[in-house]
């Protein structure tokens, strides 16, 4: 039976899930407050600069008129305990004297790193940590994997038939998958720190790469860096996805005048150097690590899909499965050849589910 921790932890880990669209690149966390058996206060993260999810609860018990005095916090990471863009919590939870604060999981940053708890208990305020520590795991990975290994985590996205193409042999595409499956890739933008593709994709789509959600003026949603891959800049300057602010195009070595006319359109140019004369993608996906991005998003050609899970650089792939038959076509990513099976790289179902018309399917690494 599920523990009272565990009820209420549950429904903090519901409010980060709103945080996720706003949040980054903070965690995403949510914040129950519980006195004599009734939740007297909730908030979640909102956008970096804003308040974190505790000061969002106590703000709401403030407008309900409830005392948080001896009440129960149940926060889905450890209660931060440094001035950053904001003072610290764990020191906003003391002065409002509350009776304990539980955990899901400590906090992997190592200005927190365990000191947010101490400073409770310094205080006097019992402490638990590790209520529904996988599920919050699940809930910030990127900003987790960010902190432990200094990268994002990559998701790589792609729409295909059930028979594993993603166009036709001619390049059309539109649509293979369902309106409802592409409303869902837009919710995984909104979340995502960046959105990464090949210069091949915007050559052929023109893509625009933003997160446009249902009922709400893009303008008003906060856009992912869009980035593209492009080893000799061959990405027009009036190409759309340089239309909006935050475009970052990764390059082998930059032609002056192409680098100017791309510049001059609003675009980032940062060359990364590799063999070939192509895109280093691990120092690409390290110097998205420095810059805070805690979930990258690829959705791009059978190319560049091939290199990153070639270099091992994806950490889980989602497919949007449509039930078409296409037969000849373009595939989801270039691997191999392999002579054996035990070649192959094998993945793990996460999860499996129905969207609209198709199959969504994600895959984690074993």
């Amino acid at each position: 039976m599920e523990s009272l921790d565990e009820k209420y932890m549950r429904i903090a880990l519901e409010l980060s899930a709103k945080g996720r669209p706003l949040s980054p690149p903070n965690p995403a966390v949510g914040c129950v407050m519980v006195k004599d058996g009734r939740v007297i206060a909730e908030g979640f993260t909102q956008k970096a600069g804003g308040h974190h999810a505790e000061i969002e609860a106590l703000l709401d018990a403030e407008r309900r008129g409830e005392s948080v005095e001896g009440a129960t916090a149940y926060v889905t990471l450890e209660p931060c305990s440094h001035y950053g863009r904001t003072p610290p919590c764990a020191k906003a939870l003391i002065e409002h004297r509350l009776g304990r604060v539980v955990a899901a999981m400590k906090d992997p940053n190592p200005r927190v790193a365990g000191r947010g708890l101490a400073m409770l208990e310094a205080a006097g305020i019992p402490t638990a940590c590790g209520v529904l520590a996988p599920e919050a795991w699940e809930s910030n990975r990127g900003f987790f994997t960010r902190m432990t290994r200094g990268t994002p985590w990559v998701t790589l996205k792609v729409g295909a038939s059930i028979d594993g193409k993603t166009a036709l042999p001619n390049g059309e595409s539109q649509w293979i998958t369902s309106e409802a499956a592409r409303a869902d890739v837009h919710r995984l933008r909104s979340e995502a720190g960046a959105v990464m593709t090949g210069v091949g994709t915007v050559l052929s789509d023109d893509c625009r790469l933003n997160a446009r959600l249902p009922g709400r003026d893009p303008a008003t949603v906060r856009q992912p860096l869009r980035i593209v891959v492009d080893s000799s800049l061959r990405t027009p300057p009036g190409a759309r996805v340089i239309g909006e602010e935050g475009c970052l195009i990764a390059c082998a070595k930059a032609d002056p005048a192409r680098r100017s006319e791309l510049e001059l359109r609003g675009a980032e140019v940062v060359e990364f150097p590799g063999t070939d004369g192509r895109v280093d993608l691990r120092a690409l996906v390290g110097e998205l690590g420095r810059r805070e991005v805690n979930d990258l998003l690829l959705e791009a050609g059978s190319e560049l899909n091939g290199s990153m899970l070639a270099l091992g650089l994806v950490d889980e792939i989602i497919v949007y499965a449509s039930p078409m038959l296409i037969g000849s076509g373009r595939g989801m990513w270039n691997l191999g050849p392999y002579e054996k099976l035990a070649q192959a790289e094998r993945w793990s179902y996460h999860s499996v589910s129905r969207i609209g018309d198709d199959l969504c399917i994600d895959l984690r690494k074993n």
